[in-house]
């Protein structure tokens, strides 16, 4: 099975994405998330299949996600927590 999704960028927050179904775009985005990601910016179009490799999360959980809910956030990374004198 393949989606054909848009990722868009968080303006205010590095690192943040929205996936969502190419044909619906915004439109299942709740209105409370958008104010808290900002305006989207478009960042590309993908073709999702369970082969595809994503950078930062797993293929079919986003699918999974935009099938359910309308749209997948991704989130930025998290920093490492720096080793404590006991680990380093």
């Amino acid at each position: 099975m393949k989606q054909i999704c848009a990722v868009y960028r968080s303006p205010k927050k590095e690192g943040m994405y929205l996936y969502v179904d190419h044909h619906l775009d915004l439109a299942e985005v709740p209105e409370a998330l958008l104010l808290q990601f900002g305006k989207p910016e478009r960042a590309m179009t993908l073709v999702l299949h369970p082969e595809r490799k994503l950078a930062r999360a797993d293929v079919v959980k986003v699918m999974e996600a935009i099938a359910e809910n309308g749209y997948y956030l991704q989130l930025p990374p998290q920093p490492e927590a720096p080793l404590s004198p006991r680990e380093s």
